[in-house]
C-alpha cells in the first residue's frame, strides 16, 4: 500500500494556511498543464479557513464542485454552499460554481449532480469523472465527505454521486461524491485539526478498513495536512 504525504502543522490555523497554499499550487499547475481545473470542496471549519486565504491570479478556468452537501437550501446555515459563498466566492467569483441542489432531496439532487459532473469533467477513458483536486475533512468516526461507516452509500459502485440516508449526524439526508470518484482524483488533500480527530486520523492512516471510510482513499495521491494534536503519536511523512 502506498503511503500518503503527511504535513504536520502547528495548529488549526496553520493547517488552513498550508491547505490554501497547496491547493493554490495544484490548481496553478493544473491550469498550466491542462488549461482548466476542477476542484471539489469540503465543508467544515478548517476548510473554511483555507478558502478565506485561497488565492489565484485568474479563477476563470476553474470549476468548483462539492464533495458533499446536506439536503437543505443554499441559504440554510447547514449548507456547505453557503459556507463557501461566505468564505471563497467573494474573491473567486470568476470560477464556475456547481452547487449540489440539496433542497431537491437526496435522490433527485444526486442524479442531477451525476449528470452535471459527467458532462463537465473528463473520465480519462475510465467511465467515471476524474477531478483534479479534492479537498476532504475527517470526522471523529472516520467518515469523509458524507460517506459514513456502515452506510450503504459507501458500497455504491459505478456511480459518481450517491444519495445518503440515515447519516449519524443531522441532517440525515445528504448527497456525496462516491468513494470511487474520490479515489480517482489526481490529488486529494485530507485536513484534520484538534485532539478530537487523533484517533480517527490514526485509523485512517492504518490498514484500509470499511469501518473507517477515510482509510479507503487512494494513498498514492493523498496529502494529509494535520496539526500536532491530530497527529499525536504519528510520525510526519514528507513535508513541504
Amino acid at each position: 500500500m502506498s503511503a500518503p504525504t503527511v504535513i504536520r502543522a502547528a495548529d488549526g490555523a496553520a493547517v488552513a494556511a498550508r491547505a490554501a497554499a497547496l491547493i493554490g499550487e495544484l490548481l496553478s499547475a493544473t491550469l498550466v498543464a491542462r488549461g482548466r481545473a476542477h476542484l471539489a470542496l469540503a465543508g467544515g471549519t478548517t476548510p473554511a479557513g483555507a478558502y478565506a486565504q485561497l488565492a489565484l491570479t485568474d479563477w476563470s478556468a476553474v470549476e468548483l464542485w462539492f464533495g458533499d452537501e446536506r439536503c437543505v437550501g443554499p441559504d440554510d446555515p447547514e449548507s456547505n454552499y453557503r459556507m463557501v459563498a461566505d468564505t471563497l466566492l467573494g474573491h473567486a467569483g470568476a470560477a464556475l460554481v456547481h452547487r449540489i441542489e440539496g433542497e431537491l432531496g437526496a435522490e433527485r439532487a444526486a442524479a442531477a449532480y451525476e449528470l452535471e459532473l459527467r458532462e463537465r469533467v473528463s473520465d480519462d477513458g475510465d467511465d467515471l469523472p476524474v477531478l483534479d483536486v479534492v479537498l476532504l475533512g475527517i470526522g471523529e468516526d472516520g467518515h469523509t465527505a458524507s460517506l459514513f461507516p456502515h452506510n450503504s452509500a459507501l458500497a455504491v459502485r459505478g456511480a459518481a454521486v450517491v444519495a445518503v440516508h440515515d447519516a449519524p449526524k443531522p441532517p440525515p439526508d445528504r448527497v456525496s461524491l462516491s468513494l470511487e470518484v474520490l479515489r480517482r482524483a489526481r490529488a486529494t488533500i485530507l485536513l484534520a485539526a484538534g485532539p478530537g480527530k487523533a484517533d480517527a486520523l490514526a485509523r485512517a492512516l492504518g490498514p484500509a478498513d470499511p469501518a473507517v471510510p477515510s482509510s479507503l482513499l487512494e494513498r498514492a495521491h493523498l496529502t494529509v495536512i494535520a496539526d500536532s494534536a491530530a497527529l499525536a503519536g504519528q510520525a510526519a511523512g514528507p513535508g513541504r
